[in-house]
C-alpha cells in the first residue's frame, strides 16, 4: 500500500463483483475509505443470483489496507440511495470519489434479438439498471462530492466514446445503455468543473470477471484454456487493471485534465504506468478495431 489515497473517502456504487469490486479493492490498497454497495448480502441474494457479496468485498478492501464498509443498497430506490449519502455525510463529512458501477443486467439482454423481438419488459429493466441507476446515485452524492474541490466521479461503462459510436454493441437495449453513460460522464463534468469537480466514464477491455470466467467454463488460474473456443480472449484482462485505473486517476492531481473524456484501462495504463496482475498492459479496445473487427487471426502481439 502507498496510502496516496489516505484520508480520502470513496464510494464504489456496484462493488459486489467484478470491475466494482476490483475498484473497491484498488482505492483500498491506497489506503481510501470505501462504502462499497450492492444487493447480494450473505443473508440475500439479488436476482442475477451468485455467491459473490458485498461483506466480501468490503473485507478485501480492508485486508488490502484500506477500510471497507458494505451497505446493502438498491440504487432504483431514491430513499435508500439518500440514507446512504447521509451516513457518508454523517460518518465522514466528505465524499472524494464517486464510482458508478451498478449495472446487473447481464441475463436480461438478447445477443440476437432486434428491438422488435426483445422483450420489452427485459428491455425497459435493463435502462432502468444500466441509467436510472446512475442518475439517482448521482443526484444525491454530487452535493456531498463537490463540498470539497477535487471530487472525482468515474462512470464505468463497456466501450469508449468512439468505438461506441462507430459499432452497434450488441443489442438495441445494451448498446442504448453502455452509450448512455459515457454522455452521462461528460455531462457531469459539464457541470462539477466550476466547483473544482471531475467527471469521467471508464471501461475496461475484455474482462475476465467472475460471470465471464464462468461462460467459459475456465477459472483465472487456467485462463487460457478458453482460448480454443474465442482465440481474441487472449487479449482479455483481469477486473484489476480497471481497479488500478481508477487508483490511478484518484491519486492524480491533475485528473482534471481528463474531465468530461472517455478513458480506457489499456490508454490510461500507457500514461500512469499501472499493470494488469501479469505485468502485461492490455489495449483491448485498439486490439478490437485493428484485429478482432478486422477479422484478422488472433494476435496479441504489440496489444498486450
Amino acid at each position: 500500500m502507498s496510502g496516496t489515497l489516505n484520508g480520502k473517502i470513496a464510494l464504489v456504487a456496484g462493488a459486489t463483483r467484478g470491475a466494482g469490486r476490483a475498484v473497491a479493492v484498488a482505492l483500498g490498497a491506497e489506503g481510501a475509505t470505501v462504502y462499497v454497495t450492492g444487493r447480494s448480502t450473505r443473508e440475500q441474494r439479488s436476482e442475477i443470483d451468485r455467491a459473490e457479496t458485498i461483506e466480501e468485498t468490503a473485507e478485501m478492501v480492508t485486508a488490502a489496507g484500506g477500510e471497507g464498509i458494505a451497505v446493502r443498497v438498491d440504487h432504483l430506490e431514491a430513499d435508500q440511495v439518500r440514507a446512504l449519502v447521509e451516513r457518508v455525510d454523517s460518518e465522514q463529512g466528505r465524499l472524494d470519489v464517486l464510482v458508478n458501477d451498478i449495472w446487473g443486467g447481464e441475463s436480461l439482454f438478447s445477443w440476437d434479438q432486434r428491438l422488435w423481438e426483445h422483450s420489452l419488459d427485459k428491455g425497459l429493466r435493463i435502462l432502468r439498471l444500466a441509467i436510472d441507476t446512475h442518475i439517482i446515485t448521482s443526484h444525491y452524492a454530487l452535493p456531498l462530492l463537490i463540498r470539497n474541490p477535487g471530487g472525482l466521479v468515474v462512470e464505468m461503462t463497456d466501450g469508449t466514446a468512439q468505438y461506441n459510436a462507430e459499432n452497434y454493441r450488441i443489442s438495441f437495449f445494451y448498446d442504448l445503455a453502455k452509450t448512455s453513460v459515457n454522455r452521462m460522464a461528460f455531462a457531469q463534468a459539464k457541470e462539477l468543473a466550476p466547483h473544482g469537480g471531475t467527471a469521467v466514464s471508464l471501461t475496461p477491455g475484455w474482462m475476465r470477471s467472475e460471470m465471464m470466467l464462468d461462460i467459459y467454463g475456465v477459472t483465472e488460474a487456467n485462463w487460457r484454456d478458453a482460448l480454443e473456443v474465442q482465440p481474441h480472449f487472449a487479449i482479455s484482462e483481469t477486473p484489476t487493471y480497471v481497479g488500478r485505473a481508477v487508483a490511478a486517476l484518484a491519486a492524480d492531481p491533475e485528473v482534471a485534465r481528463w474531465n468530461g473524456q472517455s478513458l480506457s484501462s489499456g490508454g490510461l495504463a500507457q500514461v500512469y504506468g499501472f499493470t494488469d496482475v501479469d505485468g502485461s498492459r492490455p489495449d483491448a479496445w485498439r486490439y478490437m478495431v485493428e484485429v478482432q473487427d478486422a477479422g484478422r487471426p488472433a494476435d496479441v502481439a504489440g496489444y498486450r
